[in-house]
């Protein structure tokens, strides 16, 4: 009797241990499968919300490139306008028309920046800027605030005005609008158009220089136009160095109408024509 006392006692504690990790085990299994749908459903989740993000980030650039493709050129619209104005009396035709800005080799970045510029921003640029060999055509305007050269290059404070003499700095993005510089050469011709006359220059000299440099904004022998953009063109993150592209005056001449002297000077000969 006792020892089938014993014998069940036995068993009993045996059994018991096997009972409670089986019930463990099931209880195990449950939490597991619980635990694998959350982590299932989570994740489904996170794919919407991603669909959700790449669907919207897609609207928001097409409604931005249809606003572009509209406004891009209003700032060169209105120069244009003040132009025909400054020369009423003049019956020849329009002496320019706008272009497509070429967004081939901006950062998305900027792209972004410029085009939500255009919709904050309506002064008057003081001039046009253009460089053939490149295929820059770009307003100037005053100041090189983060919005100003969203939307355009600026004059740099302390140089020359546009149509004066002196140095005129001219500073711009060089993942937006200067970006064409990295193509441009010793010898290359720039237009500086205000809205009675036109400056041309030719490039004399390019040189890559620190932020702290300013000398390379300083007045030179001759008046001259001297173009800032930061280097390495294609630096990610806060560029190290500058990339400044000096041109010295080859003649200033007026525009159909407006009545100013035509000059030339010695600094374009010898220059390509």
């Amino acid at each position: 009797m006792r020892v089938g006392l014993l014998l069940a006692n036995f068993l009993l504690i045996v059994a018991t241990p096997e009972a409670d990790f089986s019930e463990d085990d099931t209880t195990h299994q449950s939490l597991e499968g619980n635990s694998l749908g959350s982590g299932k459903t989570a994740s489904i989740l996170f794919e919407r919300c991603l669909l959700v993000a790449g669907v919207m980030l897609l609207a928001i650039w097409a409604v931005a490139t249809l606003h572009g493709k509209i406004f891009s050129h209003f700032a060169l619209w209105q120069f244009e306008n003040a132009q025909a104005a400054a020369m009423q009396n003049d019956v020849s035709k329009p002496v320019a028309t706008t272009r497509d800005v070429d967004f081939s080799l901006w950062a998305a970045k900027r792209i972004r920046a410029y085009k939500s510029s255009l919709q904050s921003a309506s002064s008057l640029p003081l001039a046009v800027l253009e460089i053939g060999k490149v295929n820059i055509r770009v307003p100037v305007f005053e100041g090189t605030d983060d919005l100003t050269l969203n939307r355009g290059v600026g004059r740099i404070v302390g140089t020359a005005t546009p149509g004066t003499e002196g140095n005129v700095g001219i500073a711009g993005h060089r993942d937006g609008f200067f970006r064409g510089l990295k193509d441009i050469s010793v010898g290359d011709e720039i237009d500086l158009i205000m809205t009675t006359e036109k400056t041309t220059y030719f490039v004399d000299q390019i040189e890559i220089v620190s932020p702290a440099d300013v000398r390379v904004l300083q007045a030179r022998s001759t008046s001259s136009l001297t173009l800032v953009t930061c280097y390495p063109f294609y630096f990610v993150g806060d560029a190290p160095q500058r990339f400044i592209v000096h041109a010295s005056i080859a003649s200033r001449r007026p525009l159909v109408g407006s009545g100013i002297q035509t000059t030339t000077t010695s600094a374009g000969l010898g220059k390509k024509q």
